[in-house]
Order: C-alpha cells, then structure tokens, then sequence
C-alpha cells in the first residue's frame, strides 16, 4: 500500500503525501530554508520586541545590509510572517512587524533559543575537546 494511503471506510482512494525535504524543489523545504537563515531569525527575533522602522531594525542587527535586510523582509512578508505598514508622512514611514502566523513560528523559535542558551556550556566544552583532538584553533 502506498504510503499516506488511509485503509479507513470513506477514505479508500483518498492519498496525501509529505514533502521530501531532501528536495530542491519542496515547499517545505523552501520554508525551511528561508526561516531558518541567519537573517531571518535575527529579524524575527527583533520584531517580536515590538513594531519597528526599516532604519532602526538595521542598526539592531548588526551586519545585514540593506539590500540583505530588505531581500529577507519582502520575503517574510510574503510569506505572510511579517506585516509592513506605510505611514504617509514627509518622509514616508515604514514599520515592520509580526503577523499572527509569525508569532507562532517565534514561539517554535523561541524553544531552539532556549536550548541554545542552556546548553553553550555544553557545545564549548565539546568544540574545545574537538579542538584539542584535532589541532583546530578557532
């Protein structure tokens, strides 16, 4: 039987199936790699602090460029992660924030952070000891 095959009464021709990750060419994949990038995780992070303009959100995280920033940013918001607002003022203003849907991936998010924070000790002491095997300095 083909796997995703439901062997219930009222489903017996109905399928579904899982994206394979491992390809190219799957949403999910797709996904993946565009929340869990560098950038995206800093932006959502920041963002989750409150809304925040374009200029502002640059200086919080160190290192994007602006074109990087608002390359990420267009793609979140299609995603539908963050919202952004125009403001018609002189100049124009520009806030980004969390949509709903963000909000629930930060909350993904936010158990990976926690992990990461409790358990550095852990990941030093072990570079340290590949280190010292491996002759590796970093």
């Amino acid at each position: 039987m083909q796997d995703g095959t439901f062997q219930t009464p009222g489903h017996l021709d109905e399928t579904w199936t899982r994206g394979d990750v491992f390809a190219a060419e799957c949403p999910t994949r797709r996904l993946l790699d565009r929340i869990a990038d560098k950038w995206s995780v800093l932006i959502l992070i920041v963002l989750g602090e409150g809304p925040i303009r374009f200029n502002a959100l640059k200086q919080r995280v160190g290192g994007v460029s602006q074109k990087m920033l608002s390359q990420t940013l267009k793609a979140l918001e299609r995603d539908g992660l963050v919202s952004r607002s125009v403001i018609a003022t002189v100049p124009v203003s520009v806030t980004y924030s969390v949509t709903p849907l963000g909000r629930t991936l930060m909350a993904a998010m936010q158990s990976m952070i926690d992990w990461a924070e409790t358990q550095m000790p852990a990941v030093g002491a072990a570079q340290a000891a590949y280190d010292a095997r491996s002759g590796d300095v970093h």
